[in-house]
């Protein structure tokens, strides 16, 4: 699992040692395996990282749904939104996004709420080039970690106290 993160903002992603291609992914708390699939020469024990980008696009959307819905008082019982990532033919990247809204809403607030839906978040994020930084990181020492109280050997100092 990877180390924890003070920082509620990020994702801290390591590698397992199972298998050729799982991780453990430590997001907000919640902590996930990610993989390849078996035909793909993984395991099969996660989501693979199209699966993770789809999965953001549609939580953000639905999310997304439900704020506007609520700010509206409108009865929107349930968002589901299924996405599908392919290639295109001219090597860009096609999302598919099906929004299945349920509950007693008008046909102009279906209308609306698909609006809504391309202007989510993750939606925009995809559609706008991003930059990406990368640095050349060195693992902490271990004498930091524990003064930093994250070791197992702090903690179970911490047990043994009267």
């Amino acid at each position: 699992m990877p180390p924890a993160v003070e920082d509620p903002d990020t994702v801290t992603v390591a590698e397992t040692g199972v298998g050729k291609f799982q991780v453990a992914v430590l997001a907000a708390g919640a902590s996930f395996l990610a993989d390849e699939p078996v035909a793909a020469g993984g395991l099969g024990s996660g989501p693979n990282p199209y699966d993770l980008l789809c999965a953001a696009l549609g939580a953000c959307t639905a999310m997304t749904l439900r704020l506007y819905a609520e700010r509206k008082g409108w009865p929107l019982a349930r968002a589901t939104v299924r996405v599908l990532h392919t290639r295109a033919s001219d090597g860009g990247d096609r999302f598919a996004r099906e929004v299945t809204l349920e509950g007693a809403l008008d046909a102009e607030q279906r209308r609306r709420l698909l609006e809504i839906a391309e202007r989510c978040p993750v939606h925009r994020t995809l559609e706008r080039p991003a930059e990406i930084l990368t640095i050349a990181a060195q693992p902490p020492a271990l004498e930091e970690r524990e003064r930093a109280g994250v070791g197992h050997l702090r903690a179970m100092e911490a047990a043994c106290e009267d």
